[in-house]
């Protein structure tokens, strides 16, 4: 089996270019105020400090890193601290892991725990929108799926993480489709694999063949229809409106739940876990969009029920990208990397059938425990995730330090 990733002539891990350091670009208009329009401008206003630097990957994108190198009290503490690097879902950003209290928030509760936090954000979404020699316009930049952001994207950042920090190896979260890339990432660049000191699958998306979210109907739409129906080029970005929506519509009280229910629309309802106060912060910076053709992807995963790279639609065009005339398949069985797994119960997206076939292709399973109530976004929003998770997260990470 050809590996999905080559081209003939093979693959090379390579160290990522580095582009001038500095504050990520503003994606919002010049007239439209932004709240906390910047990751930095949140996690500066809980008191930890913060970092941001670009990455450029291999096929030319640049990638806004945000880091908090360590937290409020233990900054003076001597030697390198563990690194820890955080990947979002589909359609999200890396504000996923800071836009909740500083006391239940994931990213700030590993800064506070000792850990130097690394937050990483995919191409396409509001904080990647930059090429080498393509713009936002191009049909050409938006020519991707979450194969390239596994091929690329993840190498590009953690090579970047481990030279800025000197470090050998990272501690890897991701949730939703940060797992997706880390499977395929973990299992195809043996590398790569080896500067993973352990995953943290949050609600691991593989298969979804069980999957009940209205994305799964979506997904059973003939490809020419969703293209007709949202172009070749992204998918819901975040917008001025989105933006707007988020500062006046979310705030007011009565239209709370509705907004909240929206951000549940994909992955599932557990109300009663979200901080009702937060919403408007959500809404803010989700979603935070990717292309078309990633979505195609997980379009073609719902009808053809395998793990697979993306299907170019021709023999011809898959021959080229895959020398071979149908897409390959992954097999998670070829990750070798200590692997802790959560799951919830009423998860749309991450299926408990799903998880349990998931669960027996990891070849080097450490933990999993599923939590019956909780659905899709409890992992990174959840009122009592930092108890029934967080606090799991790194007695782990220090038992494999």
């Amino acid at each position: 089996m050809t590996n999905a990733f080559l081209k003939p002539g093979g693959h090379s891990l390579s160290a990522p270019l580095l582009v001038n350091v500095g504050d990520c670009f503003r994606f919002c208009s010049p007239n439209f105020h932004c709240p906390f329009s910047l990751q930095s401008e949140i996690i500066s206003y809980w008191g930890f400090p913060s970092e941001e630097y670009l990455v450029e990957t291999e096929d030319g994108y640049i990638l806004c890193l945000n880091r908090i190198p360590h937290g409020r009290k233990n900054h003076s503490d001597k030697g390198p601290k563990p690194v820890v690097f955080l990947q979002h879902g589909l359609l999200a950003d890396s504000s996923n892991w800071v836009t909740n209290l500083a006391n239940s928030s994931l990213g700030f509760i590993l800064a506070d725990a000792g850990f130097d936090v690394w937050m990483g954000n995919s191409r396409g979404n509001t904080w990647s929108r930059k090429h080498k020699t393509l713009s936002v316009s191009q049909d050409e930049f938006w020519a991707f799926s979450y194969d390239e952001m596994a091929k690329y994207d993840l190498p590009a950042s953690i090579n970047f993480i481990l030279n800025k920090t000197g470090q050998e190896q990272v501690y890897y979260v991701g949730h939703s489709q940060g797992t997706t890339i880390g499977f395929i990432a973990f299992s195809q660049i043996p590398e790569l694999a080896k500067r993973i000191k352990m995953f943290f699958a949050l609600a691991p998306v593989v298969s979804v063949d069980f999957c009940t979210s209205p994305m799964a109907k979506l997904g059973r739409l003939p490809d020419l229809l969703i293209k007709d129906l949202f172009g070749d080029k992204e998918f819901l970005p975040q917008s001025a409106f989105l933006k707007w929506l988020g500062t006046h519509v979310c705030t007011h009280v009565i239209l709370k739940e509705l907004c909240g229910n929206l951000c549940f629309l994909l992955c599932g309802f557990n109300e009663r876990n979200l901080n009702m106060s937060r919403v408007d912060v959500y809404t803010t910076h989700s979603p935070a969009g990717t292309s078309v053709q990633n979505m195609l992807h997980w379009s073609q995963a719902v009808k053809f029920q395998k793990f697979q790279a993306f299907d170019w639609g021709s023999s011809a065009k898959n021959y080229f990208h895959y020398n071979q005339s149908y897409p390959p398949t992954y097999n998670v069985k070829d990750m070798l990397v200590p692997t802790a797994v959560w799951s919830g119960g009423h998860d749309w997206l991450a299926d408990v059938y799903d998880i349990n076939i998931l669960l027996t292709q990891i070849t080097n399973l450490v933990f999993h425990e599923s939590i019956p109530e909780w659905e899709h976004l409890d992992f990174i929003w959840g009122l009592d995730a930092p108890w029934r998770l967080y606090n799991k997260i790194i007695n782990l990470m220090r038992k494999y330090q």
